[in-house]
């Protein structure tokens, strides 16, 4: 079953553009090859011209323009390509036309002692032609571990032109995400230049870590904005199930590992708690986990029913779930391009066209409704 499934992926993404569609209640969505033999696409970014810029895990840093002519962007920093470790996301500046500020999040690495350790940092530098100039390191998640997975890793900008991140708990879950004194495991929000805005909830208590919004975080791979209410959304890794989608708020504690739907890869069960007092319950939880990663809301009206709801990519399951939302309420949710590929990455263009990265193989299609 896996081999089929595999040979399915590989014949959808080989085909082209005019022979794949699939059908959303009604939405007939056939895929425009954007870029194809790609290893592991992480990030997608656009530039005021419209080219695209994308990220490969493997520390590559890619511009496509509209002839889908592909040019490499130099001045990336060193990144661990190992395991989940690497180059990761992307975002542009809100004000890129003014200040050329590009952002990556990546897997920074260190020797001590003779061991290579490593964490999530995000790095900023402006970028001129093809090149990252001025390039320096923002934000740097302590401490650094001996782990190569849970790197988290998405970024967003709010309304108000703050950034939000999120960095995994690096499967240090005793030990990282109740502990406010550790930067994993956590949502940050922090100027564009790195700096902690003052009215950030631990800004003031002893021994935390200022750049500190919320806590208790698994491995958050997924950040959106609500094209409405301005409100963050992020969703999360479970172990085996258990992955969330949550609101998140100020200073709120979202439970892991004290509270989860999940067990264990192995069955047992970690937690018998699945709410508990003073802790946020997930807007929704997917059992079996989906493996989301990569999250967008759908402003444009180029899909027919689909303004403000929320696309989910799936590792897993090789689909975009679509929630549909009635507030904080998850009204329903569809899979979509089932068979597609192992979602990384989704993301609306300035175009109005949804876009997503899949991998295995690495592929950027552009999804567009007939």
């Amino acid at each position: 079953v896996v081999a089929r499934e595999a040979q399915k992926t590989q014949d959808i993404a080989a085909q082209g553009p005019k022979e794949n569609k699939f059908v959303s209640k009604g939405v007939t969505i056939r895929l425009d090859t954007i870029a194809g033999d790609l290893e592991n696409p992480w990030g997608i970014a656009f530039l005021p011209g419209g080219d695209m810029i994308f990220t490969e895990r493997s520390g590559k840093l890619w511009r496509v323009n509209a002839k889908k002519q592909k040019a490499q962007i130099m001045g990336v920093p060193p990144v661990l390509d190992e395991s989940q470790g690497g180059l990761l996301d992307v975002i542009l500046h809100p004000k890129f036309a003014e200040n050329k500020f590009i952002y990556l999040t990546y897997s920074k690495f260190r020797d001590s002692s003779g061991v290579k350790l490593s964490t999530t940092a995000v790095f900023r530098a402006k970028l001129e032609n093809d090149q990252l100039v001025d390039g320096k390191d923002i934000f740097v998640a302590l401490p650094y571990t001996q782990t190569r997975y849970h790197y988290g890793s998405r970024m967003v900008f709010d309304r108000n032109g703050f950034m939000f991140l999120s960095v995994g708990e690096r499967g240090k879950q005793d030990e990282m995400p109740q502990d406010l004194s550790k930067g994993c495991g956590k949502i940050h929000r922090i100027y564009d230049d790195g700096r902690i805005p003052a009215d950030n909830p631990f800004v003031n208590t002893p021994g935390a870590v200022g750049s500190i919004w919320s806590y208790g975080h698994r491995n958050p791979q997924g950040l959106a904005v609500h094209p409405v209410t301005g409100e963050i959304f992020e969703h999360e890794h479970g172990p085996r199930g258990g992955d969330e989608l949550n609101w998140i708020q100020k200073g709120k504690n979202y439970g892991w590992p004290v509270v989860s739907y999940g067990t264990h890869y192995d069955g047992r069960s970690f937690t018998d708690n699945t709410q508990k007092d003073g802790i946020e319950n997930p807007l929704t939880y997917w059992v079996p986990s989906i493996a989301p990663c990569g999250m967008t809301f759908v402003t444009s009206d180029k899909y027919k029913g689909w303004k403000n709801e929320l696309l989910v990519g799936s590792l897993r399951f090789k689909y975009i779930t679509k929630v549909k939302l009635d507030g904080k309420k998850v009204e329903s949710q569809e899979p979509i391009l089932q068979n597609l590929g192992r979602m990384r990455c989704v993301v609306q263009g300035p175009d109005g066209y949804l876009y997503v990265a899949i991998e295995e193989p690495g592929y950027i299609f552009r999804l567009m409704p007939e």
